[in-house]
């Protein structure tokens, strides 16, 4: 059982009473200020201060809160720019046969297409890979690119549909923009299928899945020409059948139609795309 409470003085009681233990208080640290010589005490002779006294002064010890993690530490995320600036002067290089994934053998890769104006999709997709790196590198993603600049030559497909595994990656995404007939439009998100491995057959088409639906938020329509709703299963893309991890691929607009010709060669339409697909990105590996 506690003791009993005594009861409380009035408000003003207990503010005159703490006034002078607060003054003696006060005076006491007064004269434990750093400073070599005081007189604490009317007309008495200063005395110097023992460094005991300075050293029992009040010192702040809080630490800065710590930061909370990035929604991304711990993943690694593959970007694969399709084509490269250099194909198109390496023809005997890049039409050399080599196994698709599926039993047969395709092309190492190809020169890529390019909007009427002459804006490349190597470019395209190069300049789009770096935006969406920064996005997730931000959210704290180790990014890895498929290619390391925009004026070499290759990689084959087959090493593109490695590079997941290759580098230990959550998954792979295939950047590209598609070129068909100035009359069609709009985005497609491809995966291998008929599924090779578990991987291709459940999470892989959950990535294009979500791959979709952030463009489709960002703004972006849906292919009127090619797939269903904006998914195209492919059985003949090396670079997807090749993969182990989830792995997708962006047709991101048709470069032959004006309209998203203007979008797909400026700045502010590249960084639209990188904002939708990094949130894909994102919302998979959120799940």
């Amino acid at each position: 059982m506690s003791a009993p409470r005594r009861a409380l003085p009035p408000t003003g009681a207990v503010s005159r009473r703490a006034t002078a233990p607060r003054r003696a208080r006060a005076l006491g640290w007064a004269c434990a200020a750093v400073v070599v010589l005081v007189a604490c005490s009317g007309g008495g002779v200063p005395a110097a201060i023992p460094a005991s006294a300075a050293a029992a002064s009040p010192v702040a010890t809080d630490a800065p809160p710590a930061q909370p993690a990035l929604p991304l530490a711990g993943r690694t995320v593959v970007l694969d720019p399709g084509h490269n600036g250099g194909n198109g002067a390496a023809r005997g290089e890049v039409t050399r046969q080599v196994p698709d994934g599926r039993g047969g053998t395709k092309a190492c890769n190809t020169t890529g297409t390019s909007t009427d104006a002459g804006y490349t999709e190597h470019a395209f997709a190069w300049d789009l890979a770096q935006r969406v790196q920064a996005r997730l590198t931000a959210a704290g993603a180790r990014v890895v690119l498929t290619r390391p600049s925009d004026d070499g030559v290759g990689p084959c497909v087959d090493e593109r549909g490695r590079a997941g595994q290759a580098a230990g990656a959550d998954l792979m995404v295939s950047l590209h923009a598609d070129g068909s007939a100035a009359g069609n439009s709009g985005f497609h998100v491809a995966y291998s299928n008929p599924p090779l491995n578990p991987a291709q057959s459940g999470p892989a088409v959950v990535l294009a899945g979500d791959l979709r639906d952030a463009l489709v938020a960002g703004g972006f329509r849906v292919s009127d020409y090619i797939g269903e709703n904006g998914l195209s299963p492919r059985p003949d893309l090396g670079g997807l059948n090749f993969a182990t991890v989830p792995a997708a691929l962006v047709e991101c607009a048709n470069m032959r139609n004006a309209a998203e010709a203007a979008v797909l060669a400026s700045a502010d339409g590249r960084e639209r795309y990188a904002a939708a697909i990094a949130a894909g990105i994102q919302r998979f590996l959120a799940a």
